[in-house]
C-alpha cells in the first residue's frame, strides 16, 4: 500500500460514513412502510452491486479473481446481510432513532474483537472503563424497552436484542474486511465492495422466497416516498457510503473508522424526530450520551 492517499479523499469518505450513513436509518424506516424487510434488502443490494460491478468493469478492474470473490462473499454476508438484515428487522420493533443509538455501540465491539490491536487498545484503564461504560449505556436502553409498553412498537425489547447481534456481526465483518478481504484488492479498487453487495443480495433474495411472498406485494400501491428512499439507499447509502467505508478500512485503523458511531446516531435522531415524528425519551438520550462518551474513551490515544 505504497500509493499515497489524498487528505481530501479521506475527508470526503469520512463525511459519507459520518453523515450520509447516519441518514440511512431514517430512510430505511420510510422504505419499510411500503416494502417487506428482505425484499427491500434484495432490491437495494442487487441494484447497488450490479451498478458498482459495472463501474469496476469499465475501469478495467480484475473483478473475477477467485480469492477476491471468495473473501468478498464472507465479508458481504457477515457485514451486509446479517447486520443490515438486523437493522431492518429491528425497525419493525423500534424507531429508527433507537436503532441508530444502539448501533453506535459497534465501535465497542470492534475494540473487543480486534485481537491484533489488543495490546495497544487495552493498555490503560481509560479504555477499559470506556468499554464497560458502553455496555452500561446499551443495558439502559434494553431495560427501558423491557419495562415500557409501546403500542406503536410492541415487543421492542426484541428489536434491541436483534440489533446487538447485528452490531457483533458488523464488528466481525469489519475486522475480516480489514485484515483478510482487503488483502486481495488494490487500494483504489472497489470490486470487492461490489461482490459483497451481490452476495448479500443473494441471501436477501433467498430469505425473501423463504419468509416473504413477493408475488403478493402490490408494487403499484407502494408509496412514492418508499421508492425514493430505496433510491437514496442504493446510491448514497450503498454505492457511496459503503464503498467509502470499505476503502477507509484499507487506509486507516479500524478503530478510527469505527468513530462513525459518534455522528451516525445524532444524525438519525435529528431526522427521526424532525421528519419522522419519533419520540426520543430522556433515557434514550442518556443512553446515547453514555455510549458516545464510552466510544470516545476507547478511541482516546
Amino acid at each position: 500500500m505504497g500509493t499515497p492517499v489524498s487528505k481530501i479523499s479521506v475527508v470526503i469518505a469520512y463525511f459519507l460514513i459520518y453523515v450520509v450513513w447516519g441518514s440511512t436509518y431514517y430512510f430505511i424506516g420510510v422504505a419499510l412502510l411500503g416494502l417487506p424487510t428482505f425484499l427491500l434488502g434484495a432490491l437495494r443490494f442487487s441494484a447497488a452491486g450490479l451498478l458498482l460491478l459495472t463501474l469496476c468493469l469499465l475501469r478495467k478492474e480484475r473483478v473475477l479473481r477467485p480469492s477476491l470473490i471468495r473473501r468478498s462473499a464472507v465479508s458481504g454476508i457477515i457485514l451486509l446481510f446479517v447486520d443490515m438484515g438486523a437493522v431492518m428487522l429491528a425497525q419493525r420493533y423500534v424507531s429508527s432513532s433507537l436503532v441508530a443509538i444502539v448501533a453506535s455501540s459497534t465501535a465497542i465491539w470492534i475494540m473487543l474483537f480486534d485481537a491484533p490491536m489488543w495490546k495497544a487498545n487495552f493498555r490503560n484503564l481509560t479504555t477499559l472503563g470506556g468499554v464497560l461504560l458502553g455496555f452500561v449505556g446499551v443495558g439502559m436502553l434494553y431495560a427501558e424497552q423491557l419495562m415500557t409498553e409501546n403500542p406503536v412498537h410492541p415487543h421492542s425489547e426484541y428489536g434491541v436484542l436483534i440489533l446487538i447481534g447485528g452490531c457483533i456481526s458488523w464488528a466481525l465483518g469489519t475486522l475480516y474486511a480489514k485484515y483478510r478481504s482487503s488483502q486481495e484488492e488494490e487500494v483504489n479498487g472497489f470490486a470487492g465492495s461490489a461482490w459483497q453487495m451481490l452476495f448479500a443480495s443473494l441471501m436477501f433474495w433467498l430469505c425473501t422466497g423463504l419468509f416473504e411472498e413477493p408475488s403478493q406485494v402490490d408494487f403499484g400501491a407502494v408509496p412514492l416516498s418508499a421508492w425514493l428512499s430505496l433510491a437514496y439507499l442504493i446510491t448514497f447509502g450503498s454505492l457511496l457510503a459503503y464503498s467509502a467505508y470499505v476503502w477507509l478500512l484499507k487506509v486507516r485503523p479500524a478503530t478510527e473508522v469505527a468513530t462513525h458511531a459518534y455522528v451516525n446516531p445524532v444524525v438519525a435522531v435529528i431526522l427521526g424526530a424532525g421528519f419522522g415524528g419519533e419520540d426520543v425519551s430522556l433515557i434514550q438520550l442518556a443512553g446515547l450520551a453514555i455510549i458516545l462518551i464510552s466510544v470516545m474513551l476507547v478511541n482516546k490515544k
